[in-house]
């Protein structure tokens, strides 16, 4: 139908060029739309019409693409053996037809009236079944069988794990440790000798350059490749699933490569097949909109593990709210950025016993520096404490009242439960 469309439009063109020299010329070409059939097939030496000359300089125009997909080819051949898919299953109820009567609590005289032995079914559970509920992806981080993913991808206690390696062979999986503060865990696979996918720079991450995307797409198709750019840094996204509820999640990287249901936990690459990103979200509703974890905020938990066999997570002990523009004009702040200390229905602004109370730290207070890092809407508080470890000694700056304080703070584990 295009075609015809296509040819349609032609032939007008060329009938109201034709039209408008048959008019200046005052008369008429006997055989103009034979001229025209002969252009369509290809004749235009029948038409009149001369061809212009070939032209004599050749221009490589797909020579930079050809290095560009060159480039995407070998960063996917670099990282692939590392990408696994993980396979959740539960064990479910067998639910199957039985055999129902309906009346065989009547009398004999009444059965009758509905035909004496009529059966009837219903639905009944005949045991359970350990069957296949989901799936996600991971990317290995040690040779002896250290895989991350999301932790949203593994919250099911009661769930099995396998994790299948590029190479085909499946290992049963147990969950090492998960993140109390971000959507991260690691998994334990009895391996060896596994291919370590590298880690790259999150931190240097620039609008517009290429990413990778590969994961266990749709639970179903392993190892899918996506290409597109990085679109947004520093996003903050409210993000929910049946198993986790909602949860906020600030910092992350936002790309146009196709992330699906069961790319969560799997690799976003540079150009060098490192890994710059942890896929964890898609915008519903929205095309190719996908948000990723930095590498960076990952390394902390992968040290931590390799180290201790768990995820700790450093901890400064305050609920705060973040300082606003608006919100500093309408309490009349002396600051427009910062973490502003306050309690709230969950709790004390302070902890008691925590780094922020031995501290010296007050409700209130306004926090706008890190270690020299300002504390803004691109930089929140907690990101910028889970960029240390535990027993790390951070600088904060503070404001209290119309006066500046520089305090030292001694970052502890982050107790259970918080």
């Amino acid at each position: 139908m295009q075609r015809k469309v296509l040819i349609l439009i032609i032939i007008a063109g060329l009938v109201g060029g034709v039209a408008g020299s048959i008019i200046s010329a005052g008369s008429v070409h006997a055989g103009v739309f034979d001229d025209i059939w002969n252009f369509l097939k290809g004749s235009p030496s029948q038409t009149g019409i001369s061809s212009p000359a070939p032209s004599t300089t050749t221009v490589p125009l797909y020579a930079p693409t050809i290095d560009y997909e060159q480039a995407v080819v070998n960063a996917v051949k670099k990282a692939s053996p590392s990408v696994v898919s993980i396979v959740i299953s539960k064990d479910l109820p067998v639910i199957e037809n039985c055999p129902y009567d309906p009346f065989s609590n009547l009398p004999p005289e009444f059965r009758s009236l509905f035909g004496d032995g009529a059966q009837f079914s219903q639905p009944c559970q005949k045991g359970t079944k350990l069957q296949e509920v989901g799936g996600g992806s991971g990317f290995v981080i040690s040779e002896n069988g250290l895989v991350l993913t999301n932790k949203h991808v593994v919250s099911d206690a009661k769930a099995d794990y396998t994790v299948l390696t590029n190479d085909g062979k499946k290992y049963s999986a147990k969950v090492l440790a998960r993140d109390p503060a971000q959507d991260l865990a690691v998994l334990k696979i009895e391996a060896s000798n596994l291919p370590v996918i590298k880690l790259g720079n999150s931190d240097s991450l620039e609008l517009g350059q290429t990413a990778i995307a590969i994961g266990n797409s749709l639970g179903e198709f392993r190892n899918t490749v996506s290409v597109g750019v990085i679109s947004g840094l520093e996003r903050t996204i409210t993000a929910s699933g049946e198993t986790i509820g909602s949860e906020t999640i600030q910092g992350v990287i936002q790309t146009d490569a196709a992330i699906n249901p069961g790319n969560s936990g799997g690799p976003l690459l540079n150009l060098r097949g490192e890994v710059i990103g942890i896929n964890t979200a898609i915008a519903s509703g929205a095309q190719n909109v996908g948000f990723a974890i930095p590498v960076n905020q990952a390394k902390r938990d992968i040290q931590s593990v390799k180290t201790t066999g768990d995820i700790k997570t450093p901890y400064l002990g305050v609920r705060y709210a973040m300082i606003t523009p608006d919100m500093a004009s309408s309490q009349k702040l002396t600051v427009d950025h910062g973490a502003l200390i306050r309690g709230s229905d969950d709790g004390p602004a302070i902890a008691l016993d925590s780094p922020a109370a031995k501290a010296g730290l007050q409700a209130e207070d306004i926090i706008f520096e890190v270690n020299g890092t300002k504390v803004d809407q691109n930089h929140p508080l907690l990101n910028l404490i889970q960029r240390y470890n535990v027993t790390d000694t951070i600088t904060l700056k503070v404001q209290r009242g119309d006066r500046t304080l520089t305090l030292p703070v001694a970052l502890a584990e982050r107790p259970k439960g918080e």
